[in-house]
């Protein structure tokens, strides 16, 4: 804060600081009940512009590698996407920042 003598004006200085929205990873675990089928059929359906090639890739990185990440994009469509496909059965690793 800037002090000022009686008869003069104090300014505060603003500081300008640009923030970026916080970025979240979604990211599908391997699991025993889950078939490739139904975790291709919710990425296509949940995860916009997702197509049937990707979602296969996907699909088979989680089997072989035990866990992929199928969206990074802002936090408030992340959670959203998360309990879509959590709420489908999927077996979801806690949301993690970009």
């Amino acid at each position: 804060m800037t002090t000022s003598s009686p008869g003069s004006t104090s300014l505060l200085e603003r500081e300008k600081t640009t923030q970026r929205y916080p970025q979240a990873r979604v990211i599908v675990l391997d699991d025993d009940v889950n078939t490739f089928q139904h975790v291709v059929d919710c990425l296509r359906r949940i995860i916009p512009g997702m197509s049937e090639d990707k979602a296969w890739d996907l699909a088979n990185r989680v089997d072989s590698q035990g866990a992929a990440e199928v969206w990074c994009g802002p936090l408030e469509q992340a959670e959203l996407y998360h309990q879509q496909l959590s709420g489908e059965g999927l077996t979801m690793a806690p949301l993690e920042r970009c």
